[in-house]
């Protein structure tokens, strides 16, 4: 087995219970297949291993993979022909968007992420039309496509059974809208009813289908409370609970589904899926813009976890979610980049700096997140989120050897006063152009802006070719239908808040 040292003049290796950086100094991390089986001073490692590749050296800072926790497509919805609406809106405006490729779509953004320093990737694969067969070659796809790249991906096919298009169901919906739209649009949705345990079923396929491949873990992820049955919440309970598999839950994520929670249950959305046991230290709330102090309390002590979705709230219009209240009542807290962030894109250094200043209240004394916080956000904590847990996240013996290097001059360049601490430079600074090198389970994925398995301007050359084409007749249908859709959606809200 060859071995190779990674060589940094700072190695980030994780943070200290207290959440301080643990950094090495002229440090080097040895690996051997695809984990790390030494860190120590680099002319140690040198000397005892001669014969060892090397990649890094000076003016480099190596850090572990960052973890995008929570994310859905390739192409944007707004490239692909969905303006950015209040969320409830959106579901109506996404119809207009163009059909790509599975493959390319899901490696268009894994350029993207890679290329930011992304090692792990939580895929949320909310829409998936067609039998459990349809949705696992998807799957397959999908999953291919990273594998194809050699980025890690933890990924769900996401679990929903009513409620599809508005809060309330499906054949109630159909039948307010007008004759003409009714069977267009019952079709639509009929396309997407995949029963509960088929969908179920389509966890445990994948779960045994890729238990033995190194770069993907199969997780559950339970849409959100309104597109639940309490079936549905059953069944996903106890195949956690028969699995260990974890959960990842979107939930409260705009006041709409605040509203709607309220008048299902007579209480919180949190304390509702409490009711079915899911409320553990293997879950993970998305967004959760919406949450008391009393949900907030309840997801700290029982161990559960938070993705915060910066960008998505801001664009969506969702709100704004309590980032602090979160982290002082000492909820472990992901980063995620959901559909798209702030610039339509994948960056999760940009999603970082974007976390960092968006939280910082007025106030002299006012609580604000550390750039600490932040990166721990996007490394550790998101890898608690994920299958991977325990083997992800952090540099040390035994862990994967998930690693970037950032070329530090171009992130100071011109000139950085070298009283800054590290870790505040890096995420204040820090853009995807001074990311080096991407190594995934010790592999060289992306080295100097090029990506080692997979030819980028052939796949953005192919996506163009296929989307330059005229759209579909069903395309065409469905953006007609989008736009006729939007009012009777919009009528439904009135008045909920």
């Amino acid at each position: 087995m060859t071995a190779t040292l990674v060589v940094a003049d700072h190695v980030l290796t994780g943070f200290g219970p207290d959440g301080a950086p643990e950094i090495l100094e002229g440090g080097a991390l040895l690996v051997e297949g695809d984990t790390i089986a030494a860190v120590g001073p680099a002319e140690a490692l040198r000397r005892a291993h001669p014969e060892a590749h090397q990649i890094g050296g000076r003016g480099r800072v190596a850090i572990p993979g960052l973890v995008n926790a929570h994310h859905h497509v390739g192409l944007t919805p707004f490239q692909l022909g969905a303006r950015d609406q209040p969320l409830e809106l959106w579901f109506p405006e996404r119809l207009a968007m163009r059909d790509v490729d599975p493959r390319l779509d899901t490696l268009y953004s894994a350029f993207e992420m890679l290329a930011s320093g992304v090692t792990t990737v939580q895929h949320l694969h909310s829409r998936a039309p067609g039998d459990a067969d349809a949705v696992v070659a998807r799957a397959d796809a999908v999953l291919g496509a990273y594998t194809e790249v050699g980025m890690r991906a933890s990924y769900s096919f996401a679990l929903r059974d009513q409620n599809r298009m508005i809060y309330a169901a499906d054949e109630a919906f159909v039948a307010s809208l007008p004759a003409a739209l009714q069977g267009p649009t019952a079709a639509y949705l009929d396309a997407f009813a995949l029963p509960l345990d088929e969908q179920i079923g389509v966890f445990h396929t994948l779960r045994a289908r890729y238990g033995a491949e190194p770069l993907v873990a199969i997780q559950l992820a339970p849409s959100n409370l309104h597109w639940l049955s309490d079936a549905a919440l059953e069944g996903t309970a106890r195949a956690a609970e028969a699995t260990g598999a974890p959960v990842h839950m979107h939930l409260l994520e705009t006041p709409y589904q605040k509203e709607y929670a309220q008048r299902r249950t007579g209480g919180t959305a949190l304390a509702f899926v409490d009711r079915f046991g899911l409320v553990n230290d293997r879950l993970t709330i998305g967004h959760g813009v919406w949450m008391t102090p009393d949900d907030v309390a309840m997801l700290a002590e029982r161990g559960g976890c938070l993705c915060h979705n910066c960008s998505s709230n801001l664009r969506l219009k969702s709100g704004t979610a309590d980032l602090n209240a979160y982290l002082a009542a000492g909820v472990p807290v992901a980063l995620g980049i959901d559909e798209a962030g702030i610039n339509d894109d994948r960056d999760m250094l940009q999603e970082m700096r974007l976390a960092l200043t968006l939280h910082r209240p007025a106030g002299h004394d006012a609580p604000c997140p550390t750039a600490a916080q932040i990166l721990r956000m996007a490394t550790e904590h998101g890898a608690a989120t994920t299958p991977f847990a325990g083997r992800i996240g952090r540099l040390a013996p035994g862990m994967l050897a998930d690693v970037v290097l950032l070329d530090w001059p171009a992130v100071t360049w011109p000139w950085q006063d070298p009283s800054m601490p590290l870790v505040d430079v890096l995420v204040r600074r820090a853009k995807a152009g001074a990311v080096e090198t991407v190594m995934v389970g010790g592999a060289v994925a992306y080295r100097q802006g090029a990506f080692a398995k997979v030819d980028r301007q052939a796949v953005l050359a192919e996506i163009a070719g296929t989307l330059a084409q005229p759209g579909s007749a069903a395309e065409a249908e469905r953006r007609r239908l989008a736009g006729a859709l939007m009012g009777p959606v919009r009528d439904f809200y009135r008045g909920w808040v």
